[in-house]
């Protein structure tokens, strides 16, 4: 598979995703040394990490909600979570084995104290862009792969706007894990994204290019 002229997306591969960490996936280390290994296959690699500023809307201690809660925030549906991926703190790092050198762009997102962003092209209200969709079309790019955590939150929310973005977009099956929150969450949000159109394939795919 020839991936020269596409773009890697590695999604929030954090110490803070990472076992051990505040909001640890399970498996989350697991998908490092795949994207270590393909990532310098890729015409484009861009990586985005949450960047929260303390207090932030998606953190439970703000509101005093139960973590896993949702509340309604201004229209917009917030799951609460742990205080995790602070600004400037070891949680918000990418993974200390994760091989940085093929990446061209870091995306941070959910900068804002009062919005959440799941996605790497939108912030969560769905009209605020990250800059990644005119990013990637201004290299010409048509073609992403999306990697990294967690499957069903933003893996999935950035692969299904790269879809509405006019992008051919895949996601490594075997480079993303995890939250299942609710329970199921990961098998219904894979079934949604191959709905839209979104391929799932392995590594090995990319590696026997």
């Amino acid at each position: 598979m020839d991936t020269t002229h596409a773009a890697l997306l590695i999604i929030d591969v954090q110490n803070d995703f990472c076992p051990g960490g505040a909001l640890a996936v399970a498996g989350g280390d697991s998908v490092v040394p795949v994207i270590s290994a393909v990532a310098p296959g890729f015409g484009r690699v861009i990586a985005t990490r949450d960047w929260h500023p303390a207090g932030h809307v998606s953190f439970a201690s703000r509101h005093g909600h139960d973590v896993g809660s949702t509340a309604s925030i201004d229209g917009i549906d917030q799951m609460m979570w742990p205080d995790h991926c602070v600004q400037g703190t070891r949680g918000a790092e990418f993974h200390p084995d994760l091989d940085i050198r093929p990446i061209d762009l870091i995306v941070h997102k959910g900068t804002s104290v009062d919005l959440d962003s799941y996605s790497g092209f939108f912030e969560n209200d769905h009209s605020t862009p990250t800059g990644l969709e005119p990013y990637l079309k201004g290299l010409g790019i048509r073609e992403v792969f999306v990697c990294g955590l967690a499957t069903d939150y933003c893996v999935y929310f950035t692969a299904m706007d790269a879809v509405k973005a006019g992008f051919t977009t895949r996601v490594i099956a075997d480079a993303v894990r995890g939250v299942d929150l609710p329970d199921g969450n990961v098998e219904r949000t894979i079934g949604d994204m191959k709905s839209a159109g979104v391929e799932f394939i392995d590594s090995a795919t990319i590696r026997d290019r």
